[in-house]
């Protein structure tokens, strides 16, 4: 198969049969071999119906449904585990990513053998304030933390050669952060292509604050994996031994203080000094230790299921 187009939703009924005619219309101009992947994250709309009829009226079109909303990242993860096209197309199903983008992104991963390319909507059509300025914010911050030099990490248009997909985890917020997980992943081939964006059509966006929040903690959290995922202990174990020396020195200037300059001053339990010895040796051991405890579950975890789907079509 060429091509899996993998379209997580929420509540997107009037923009599904519109969005499956424009894709199917780019395929068959193009003749290539595809699927697309509907996941439906919990929506309440009746999008799941259409989901359904179209895929009795077309083979090429698969479906899952989650018991409730878990979010784009646990959309995108289910899509990416079901996919089997030669290249992966994430889009929206907003009908705000636009389908005559697909042949050219494929090619770009066929043919000129790129790993990962993200699309830039260099002129965007959201509101400034709303969704314009975070993009910004987060674009930014991202490019600065992780060291891939991308315009916009948030379109939801991009592709992938489906070994990409298939070795990357994606959860909690970090669909935003996908080239920066690939780049961790070893996949550095990554580009980016400007791309149409158009205005919404159908329904209101999803974007809130919440979101706003949840996308830099995630940000944070790929920069600790990308830095200490794989030895915690690194960061912890170094920040520990360097508060237990502070606290150890502290307490070695008091005890050689008390013994041979002034024995007869202050009790050690009076000076400050003692307080300041005492919390840093603690800290430092409970750093240590939590370094030592990363390392211990990093070697012993295991995958936890987090979603849970109510219904698949024509998943084998």
């Amino acid at each position: 198969m060429d091509i899996s187009v993998v379209i997580p939703l929420l509540n997107e009924k009037e923009s599904l049969n519109e969005l499956y005619d424009w894709i199917a219309g780019v395929m068959r101009s193009n003749h290539f071999s595809y699927e697309v992947i509907f996941i439906d994250d919990g929506s309440t709309d009746g999008s799941w119906n259409t989901i359904e009829a179209l895929s009795n009226t077309h083979p090429e079109v698969k479906g899952i449904r989650f018991l409730r909303n878990y979010g784009k990242s646990q959309a995108l993860h289910a899509g990416f585990a079901h996919a089997a096209g030669e290249v992966v197309i994430t889009m929206d199903a907003d009908l705000q990513d636009n389908p005559d983008e697909i042949p050219e992104l494929y090619e770009m991963i066929v043919n000129d053998r790129y790993d990962l390319v993200s699309g830039w909507k260099k002129k965007r059509y959201d509101s400034v304030i709303a969704k314009n300025m975070p993009s910004k914010l987060f674009n930014w911050a991202a490019r600065k933390t992780s060291g891939v030099k991308l315009n916009d990490f948030n379109c939801g248009l991009k592709a992938y050669r489906n070994e990409v997909i298939k070795n990357i985890d994606v959860h909690g917020e970090m669909h935003r952060y996908i080239p920066v997980l690939a780049k961790n992943a070893g996949f550095g081939n990554i580009t980016e292509k400007v791309v149409q964006h158009q205005a919404r059509k159908y329904g209101s966006t999803k974007f809130g604050m919440e979101r706003f929040i949840n996308g830099f903690l995630d940000l944070i959290t790929i920069w600790f994996i990308s830095k200490f995922g794989r030895q915690p202990m690194h960061l912890f174990g170094a920040l520990g031994v360097v508060m237990f020396i502070i606290g150890f020195a502290f307490a070695t200037y008091l005890g050689v203080d008390k013994l041979f300059i002034n024995p007869y001053g202050r009790l050690i339990t009076e000076r400050p000094q003692f307080f300041i010895a005492l919390t840093a040796m603690i800290i430092g051991t409970q750093l240590f230790i939590a370094g030592f405890l990363g390392e211990l579950i990093l070697r012993y975890r295991k995958e936890e299921q987090r979603y849970k789907v109510a219904q698949r079509i024509n998943m084998e």
